[in-house]
């Protein structure tokens, strides 16, 4: 009797990652580019999209585009929240985020300056932290939508810590196994040794000598912040915190803008988002340009299989 063929192989089918896209405030770019995104070729074979939100003719008909609106603001906030709860029951695997208007959830009634605040309070899990990744630059952000005039008040040891230890163990998800992390100064120069502002000898230097020394991070600084982005850009370094909201953002945008991803770190769901804003000026013009968001989907999935 001859000798049998052997089985073939069977093949084994790995389920896609369901990611939510909850299209931000509907009179902005929000819709337009979710729906260029979700039919995007990479994001179809990274992952199967949902969107949240209005984005068909019919739903978007009571939002006049670039008009700001309460019901705008309230139907974004549907939206985040659907998908949240989607989450917490299994039913997707993480979210994407197009842009909010701030004014649009004031008007409505909704004490929330941003995403970050917002999914902390719905996924009830304490403080989270917003990121800005691409691949010349990352940058973690230590206060975010506050006056400039707060943020040296705001910059307090126990905030400093938090964002370090949060940092340190959040940045292996993204392939940094043993990051290296810098602290960028709050004044000119980081402070000059103390004639230019005591901020920066008070609380960060200690903040980062005891991360060292005591819980083996590796950061150095604070560096003066008209160099660290640079430096970080070659390669020095993996991420940067930031003191303040344009400090670190004038860098990412500078260097990939359009190519960024803001990711909240914290959180007990994968959040990702875009790195710009709601664009009312050209809503509704089907000019806008979704590669943001696409980045955003692709970092979601990725994220999700971990």
């Amino acid at each position: 009797m001859g000798a049998g063929r052997a089985p073939a192989a069977t093949a084994v089918r790995v389920r896609k990652p369901r990611i939510g896209i909850t299209v931000g405030d509907p009179a902005g770019i929000g819709p337009e580019i979710s729906l260029k995104a979700a039919a995007d070729p990479r994001v179809v074979a990274a992952c199967e999209p949902i969107l949240y939100g209005p984005h068909n003719p019919d739903a978007l008909a009571p939002f006049v585009p670039g008009r700001l609106s309460a019901d705008a603001g309230r139907a974004a906030f549907q939206a985040i929240a659907e998908a949240v709860e989607h989450v917490r029951l299994r039913r997707i695997d993480g979210i994407a985020t197009a842009p909010i208007n701030k004014e649009a959830f004031s008007l409505a009634g909704i004490p929330f300056k941003g995403h970050t605040d917002l999914l902390a309070m719905l996924t009830h899990d304490g403080p989270a932290v917003m990121m800005f990744h691409s691949e010349q630059l990352r940058v973690v952000l230590a206060t975010v939508h506050v006056a400039l005039r707060d943020v040296p008040r705001l910059l307090t040891r126990e905030l400093i810590d938090f964002i370090i230890d949060l940092t340190a163990r959040e940045l292996p998800r993204f392939g940094y196994a043993k990051p290296r992390l810098a602290l960028a100064g709050l004044n000119p120069h980081a402070g000059e040794h103390g004639v230019i502002g005591d901020e920066d000898e008070a609380v960060l230097r200690p903040a980062v000598d005891v991360a060292r020394m005591d819980r083996g991070i590796d950061i150095t600084g604070p560096w003066p912040g008209d160099t660290i982005f640079a430096r970080a850009a070659r390669g020095e370094f993996d991420a940067v915190i930031a003191c303040y909201h344009d400090q670190g953002l004038i860098p990412v945008k500078l260097l990939a803008f359009g190519k960024a991803v803001n990711v909240t770190l914290g959180l007990p769901i994968v959040r990702t988002s875009v790195d710009h804003g709601t664009a009312f000026d050209i809503a509704g013009k089907g000019i806008a340009d979704p590669a943001s968001l696409v980045e955003a989907i692709l970092l979601a999935a990725r994220l999700s299989h971990g």
